[in-house]
């Protein structure tokens, strides 16, 4: 572990968002929680990231449909890049937080044995929430977008005041 690694882990709370590709669902989540937090004055206490299962969009901006999505609704995720989800993720996260069971089911198998953060889906956290996913709206309009933002909304609220309670923040 680096020692930016260690001053990162004790220093904060860190949130990692995970989906497929890291183009649509997980880079919008990764801006709304950041603007959330912000909002809070919690941005020293809590650090949030996001990366995806899957190597095939490593080096990629967000799905331009995602983009205008959370631009709409008042966030901006453009400057974000694409990556894979890595060892590091597991060290450094308190929470490890998944769009969906596929993914969910890889990023379980794939945490080492020492991780003792939280791996759930963002939907746990909602009290209506339990087992759901958020949708996957690469293959579908920009309305689906904007349906998984408020969606994001929502259950990033849920998350937030976890976090919050369990950290006493």
């Amino acid at each position: 572990m680096t020692v930016l690694l260690f001053i990162e882990l004790f220093m904060s709370i860190h949130v990692v968002f995970v989906c497929l590709g890291n183009i649509c669902r997980s880079p919008a989540a990764q801006g709304i929680l950041e603007y959330k937090v912000a909002e809070a004055g919690l941005s020293e206490h809590i650090s949030v990231d996001s990366c995806g299962t899957a190597a095939f969009n490593i080096g990629k901006a967000p799905d331009p449909r995602s983009i205008q999505a959370a631009e709409k609704a008042g966030y901006d995720i453009s400057q974000q890049i694409a990556r894979q989800i890595c060892d590091d993720d597991y060290h450094r996260s308190h929470y490890v937080i998944v769009m969906d069971r596929k993914n969910l089911s890889n990023v379980e198998a794939w945490a080492p044995a020492d991780f003792n953060g939280e791996i759930n889906l963002l939907l746990h956290y909602q009290s209506n929430g339990g087992n759901s996913q958020i949708p996957d709206p690469f293959y579908d309009n920009a309305e689906q977008f904007d349906h998984v933002i408020r969606t994001l909304e929502n259950a990033i609220d849920a998350l937030l005041s976890h976090i919050r309670q369990q950290h006493q923040l």
